[in-house]
């Protein structure tokens, strides 16, 4: 069985790739230049010329059942795992550009199928998909050959961002899913704030983690990005955060701050799974996330689920929050607890308002509770505040 097809002989091309394009964009002033970003974009030229022409196919009949499936998923696995390039996994403090080189590296690889996800999404959906496949295959034992057949055949290069583990849910698979994952030739290419040696450091069955993080250092290279700049609080720092009233200019400005952190006009929709049940994000992309008020404070959520929201996007952007009072009181408490747990993650926050937030809740019964939201509220659009890193 022909399982890899072979490499054409390519010359590289000083044209093409993520470092020329890198290098475009600083002296068209794009991007200040930086040393420590100017060496990740040279590995990722590297591996996006060892990926040229890499195409290893999926095993024809491993989606099938049986003896002759396994036997043929055996091979698909030794063949792929025996040609994949070495990936890459970038570690580096917030803001330093991890993201962005990663998306130009995306955007140029050569692989007819590829992709590029958030982590926190693509364990959610693995959990998903093995949840569906038992319920279809009642009394198979073990759902992660399939898994990784699935999603090798979905895409050969997988790019994720914000590579982190926090659950022990994922902890309790990514050891097998991945290795499985590697053996059909799957490449990885991710970012993170942790080095492999600091994932999931600290927590209650770790020692079972540890093969999976020798796994993963077995097929990617570790580069550290050790930008001084860090570029996205400058361009946090230099946006308005509060707008009132919440009109159509101020609907504007939030547009634009969007635009400004993502480098998209409209994010995607993701969800975040918080005690088994789904805290839906109408726009996110690379770490920011945009709601309306109601979102987040007309619907029946709690501490846990504002926790995750902070713990899973630096900046937050809220669309319309209203005036507040003792008739949609259920609403403010709502508020005065997101607030906290933006505020001990030093979250980002940028808002559309009816007003400042000395003056959202000023009369009633709770109003004197609110007095403590609204000094946060304050602080939090002050250059100290900004200053501050992003607690995951």
């Amino acid at each position: 069985m022909d399982v890899l097809a072979a490499a054409p002989d390519l010359e590289p091309d000083p044209s093409r790739g993520p470092l020329p394009t890198y290098r475009a964009r600083v002296n068209a002033g794009r991007y200040a230049p930086d040393p420590a970003q100017a060496m990740i974009a040279e590995n990722l030229q590297e591996l996006w010329f060892r990926l040229r022409g890499y195409a290893p196919r999926p095993a024809a009949a491993a989606a099938a059942g049986g003896l002759l499936a396994r036997l043929f998923r055996k091979r698909a696995s030794e063949d792929g795992a025996a040609h994949a390039p070495i990936g890459l996994y970038i570690v580096g403090q917030v803001g330093r550009g991890k993201s962005m080189l990663m998306d130009l590296f995306f955007e140029a690889a050569d692989v007819a199928r590829k992709r590029r996800i958030h982590f926190h999404a693509f364990m959610q959906e693995a959990h998903q998909r093995i949840h569906l496949w038992k319920r279809a295959h009642p009394g198979e034992a073990d759902p992660i050959p399939p898994l990784a057949d699935t999603i090798a055949a979905e895409a050969l290069l997988l790019c994720f961002d914000e590579f982190q583990v926090h659950d022990i849910s994922d902890a309790m698979i990514l050891g097998r899913l991945f290795d499985a994952l590697f053996d059909r030739g799957v490449v990885v290419v991710a970012t993170s704030n942790t080095a492999p040696d600091d994932l999931f450091k600290g927590k209650p069955g770790r020692d079972a983690f540890l093969p999976f993080i020798a796994e993963i250092k077995r097929h990617v290279e570790v580069l550290h990005l050790d930008a001084a700049k860090d570029y996205r609080r400058d361009r946090v720092r230099a946006l308005p955060s509060w707008h009132v009233p919440a009109d159509g200019r101020a609907e504007r400005a939030m547009d634009q701050a969007f635009h400004e952190l993502t480098g998209l006009h409209r994010g995607k929709p993701t969800a975040l799974m918080v005690l088994n049940r789904e805290v839906v994000v109408p726009q996110a992309h690379r770490g920011v996330a945009r709601f309306d008020f109601d979102d987040l404070c007309a619907r029946p959520l709690g501490p846990a689920d504002y926790l995750a929201v902070a713990r899973e996007f630096h900046t937050v952007l809220i669309d319309g929050i209203p005036r507040l009072n003792p008739e949609n009181f259920d609403r403010a408490r709502r508020f005065i607890t997101l607030i906290d747990a933006l505020y001990e993650a030093r979250c980002k926050l940028l808002a559309s308002a009816a007003a400042v937030p000395d003056t959202l809740y000023e009369h009633g019964e709770n109003a004197a509770m609110f007095e403590r939201t609204a000094s946060r509220l304050n602080e939090m659009q002050s250059q100290d505040y900004l200053a501050q890193a992003h607690k995951e």
